[in-house]
């Protein structure tokens, strides 16, 4: 089954770049035949500011979800430490070539305010009297819905399977098909939720909701990614054995050979070296240091997007929150990453460390400031439903509560 999917997911995919490189080569030809009239307006090219090109950036930025979706199938990938990134990085850099070049395209050859809503692209050809292109690109359009809902729900499955794995939802959603290889309740569950969403929901509403949750979880990566450079746990769990192996029963008697080593000492722990202090107080300095981090980023973007402020007290603001933001960034590469960090993640490893993940946190958050207070609402019952099935249910049948805790030996 996994491998029909992926056949017909490549079909659809190979069929929409067709299409997409049709708009871009016709749309072009046109546009030099006729002078890009779409860029002969009396507002100029940024009618709406930055402001708006930000907002409607973060609208449409559920049109990347797809790419975090390839990292839920890890499992199912054969290499993927290579893959991985390698597919990421390669699909992501074609898919904002092509969708540049066709926003660039249908915008040159249509004024924006001039544009069909609900069909700018095939309404822009029809424009030129290319009734033929209508069709073709209206095929498009629902070969790229295809494509956008089995990339959509593809993923959301498995995540419910990890969910169950590790405890925070009841085990019945992990259990695997046998014949399909595909986790046949969850797939079931997620396709209803997206069934009614679409019922109930109109499609503005839709892509807001998806484009917090996106932005949301980038954020937390980004965050994520600095926890594990500079300031990783001292504890992680050990390997969850199977039930009834002598590795489950060391792991939740919390007796290993460790303990043997440190069982001559009576009188409990044994005093921390010179190293472990520096390395714990280096440990604290830059979780403050990322914490403050994210102090300037919400004053930042706060002071930029809140316009209802007097100017003055937006500029101080935005200023202070720039000097914490510098400062904390300066003082946390000046600390220097974990030594053990590169042991613990393995294969790839994001660059630009911690330059790359501040910049990311920055433009998130504040495209997350311009989604509208309407798509928070909706999201906050989203999330209080989360945390209600968690405090009930995922708190308590978690398996980070089962296996014991060892230390790790700093570098």
């Amino acid at each position: 089954m996994p491998n029909q999917s992926s056949v017909v997911e490549g079909i659809i995919t190979i069929a929409n770049v067709i299409v997409m490189l049709f708009v871009i080569c016709a749309g072009g030809w046109l546009g030099f035949q006729n002078g890009w009239t779409g860029y002969n307006v009396p507002q100029g090219y940024f009618p709406n500011g930055v402001a708006g090109v930000f907002s409607g950036s973060a609208t449409l930025f559920f049109a990347y979800i797809g790419f975090d979706a390839v990292a839920s199938t890890a499992e199912e990938v054969k290499n993927p430490q290579r893959d991985l990134p390698w597919g990421m990085c390669l699909t992501l850099s074609l898919c904002c070539f092509l969708y540049m070049m066709v926003s660039v395209i249908v915008v040159g050859l249509v004024p924006y305010y001039a544009m069909d809503p609900n069909t700018p692209i095939s309404s822009a050809f029809s424009q030129y009297g290319m009734q033929w292109a209508v069709y073709v690109i209206s095929t498009g359009a629902v070969l790229a819905l295809i494509a956008s809902l089995i990339g959509a729900i593809l993923p959301q499955p498995r995540i419910v399977m990890a969910m169950a794995r590790d405890g925070l939802l009841p085990p019945i959603f992990s259990a695997v098909d046998q014949q399909t290889q595909v986790p046949t309740l969850s797939t079931i569950l997620t396709g209803i939720c997206a069934a009614m969403l679409a019922l109930f929901m109109d499609v503005s509403q839709l892509a807001g909701m998806v484009s917090v949750g996106t932005l949301l979880a980038f954020t937390m990566v980004a965050i994520s990614v600095l926890v594990v450079r500079y300031a990783p746990p001292s504890d992680i769990s050990m390997k969850v054995a199977l039930p009834g192996s002598l590795e489950s029963l060391t792991s939740h008697s919390g007796y290993s050979e460790t303990d043997e080593e440190n069982a001559e000492d009576p009188f409990g722990k044994e005093a921390p070296t010179a190293s472990e202090v520096a390395n714990n107080a280096r440990r604290t300095k830059a979780t403050a240091c990322i914490i403050l981090i994210c102090f300037g980023v919400v004053t930042i973007v706060s002071s930029v997007s809140f316009s209802f402020f007097p100017f003055y007290l937006r500029s101080v603001t935005c200023a202070i929150g720039g000097l914490v933001l510098f400062s904390a960034t300066t003082v946390i590469w000046y600390i220097g990453q974990e030594k053990s960090s590169s042991r613990q993640t393995g294969g790839f490893m994001c660059p630009f460390v911690p330059v790359l993940p501040v910049c990311c946190i920055l433009i998130n958050v504040y495209l997350l400031m311009n989604l509208g207070f309407h798509t928070w609402i909706r999201v906050s019952m989203w999330l209080f439903a989360g945390a209600l099935i968690y405090l009930f249910y995922g708190r308590k049948y978690s398996s980070l509560t089962e296996p014991a805790y060892q230390r790790i030996s700093p570098a």
